[in-house]
């Protein structure tokens, strides 16, 4: 049931998003842009310069005290304790069968603070989660929910940097890829992470909710030069999706394990005890069953998500994403399928609409900047 228009949230760039015409929708429970001048026009923006992202309905956790490397490591499948100051992780929190509670990403701000950024639909249920496990671990260490505290603006592609050193004096070639700073954009405190969700270079800042209009307006006047344009959700969506970038609820989720969402590389076994770390144990010793694959269509059709998907005329799987790749010029998704059929070349078929269209699998990502 979605939530009456009056009840949706909003984030401290909604009146923004409202002047410069966006259409909006209903995202999670939150009144967000969808698209300003078209998805297909956005995303070949920030492929080939710049585009800006209102992410302020992501969620923002802060975990603190003697024991929060300690806490974060119980909660998290990476390795926190390889993090130095300024420097950030791809990580996932897990139920202890193994299925994801979210992704995260996990910043070390100080020895002993710690801030993670979670998907907006999931940062009540993040926060209670870590919450929990630090009250009844007892762990010494504080969680407190921030995601009131910031906004968070997207800077995406290969221009992106060029923008933003304009509004900086901190020295952002220095700043490597999944590291960050605190430091000021145009005059306003900000965490400048170089972090992103589209598959380009580009910068994810935070600033308080009362900065986040007049950030905004000074990015886009310093990315004018650069052929800057505001982007919404569609093009972000097609963005990830050609980069196989997972999205919670589509290529993870409750019942979707890193293993079988080809995220093992997040996993740490070796690190020390985990929630979760016992099931993904059992499920390596076993073997996966499943593997995310990605496919493109060879028919004429789109797949969407949760369509059909056969092998030899019988099911096999499911389309967790799907549509066009505008880069590609390609309709092209994602689908889980047995490990046995996942190896690239192989043929399938999409039931779009009851029908069956041809595809084949290929090898992930889709896309890859150069």
């Amino acid at each position: 049931m979605s939530v009456p228009y009056c009840e949706l949230k909003r984030t401290p760039l909604h009146n923004t998003h409202r002047a410069l015409g966006a259409k909006m929708v209903d995202f999670g429970g939150w009144d967000m842009p969808m698209e300003y001048t078209g998805i297909v026009d956005e995303h070949r923006a920030v492929r080939e310069r710049v585009g800006l992202f209102d992410v302020s309905h992501m969620g923002e956790i802060e975990v603190s005290g003697p024991q929060a490397l300690e806490l974060v490591q119980y909660v998290t499948t990476n390795d926190a304790s390889k993090l130095d100051e300024g420097r950030a992780q791809y990580s996932g929190l897990l139920y202890d069968q193994g299925g994801f509670v979210d992704d995260i990403i996990v910043h070390k701000v100080g020895p002993h603070n710690y801030f993670l950024c979670v998907n907006a639909s999931n940062q009540d249920k993040d926060f209670f989660h870590i919450l929990e496990q630090a009250k009844t671990q007892r762990y010494d260490a504080m969680v407190a929910d921030m995601g009131s505290e910031y906004a968070q603006i997207a800077i995406q592609g290969p221009k992106a940097t060029s923008v933003l050193q304009k509004l900086t004096a901190s020295d952002l070639t220095a700043v490597k890829r999944y590291h960050f700073l605190d430091g000021a954009v145009a005059g306003t405190a900000a965490r400048i992470a170089r972090t992103g969700y589209t598959g380009e270079d580009g910068w994810e800042i935070y600033v308080a909710t009362g900065e986040a209009e007049r950030s905004w307006r000074q990015i886009m006047a310093a990315g004018a030069e650069f052929g800057i344009q505001p982007c919404g959700l569609g093009a972000r969506n097609t963005l990830r999706m050609e980069a196989a970038m997972a999205l919670y609820g589509h290529e993870i989720h409750a019942s979707i394990t890193p293993f079988e969402a080809g995220l093992e590389w997040i996993v740490k076994l070796d690190k020390g005890n985990f929630i979760g770390r016992e099931a993904l144990v059992k499920q390596r010793e076993r073997g996966i069953t499943r593997k995310l694959t990605g496919f493109e269509m060879k028919g004429r059709g789109i797949a969407r998500d949760g369509y059909e998907v056969h092998v030899n005329g019988a099911g096999a799987g499911w389309v967790t994403s799907g549509g066009p790749a505008p880069t590609l010029n390609k309709n092209i998704g994602m689908c889980f399928l047995p490990v046995a059929d996942a190896a690239p070349g192989r043929a399938m078929d999409v039931l779009v609409r009851g029908r069956a269209v041809e595809a084949v699998t290929v090898l992930l990502p889709f896309y890859k900047r150069g």
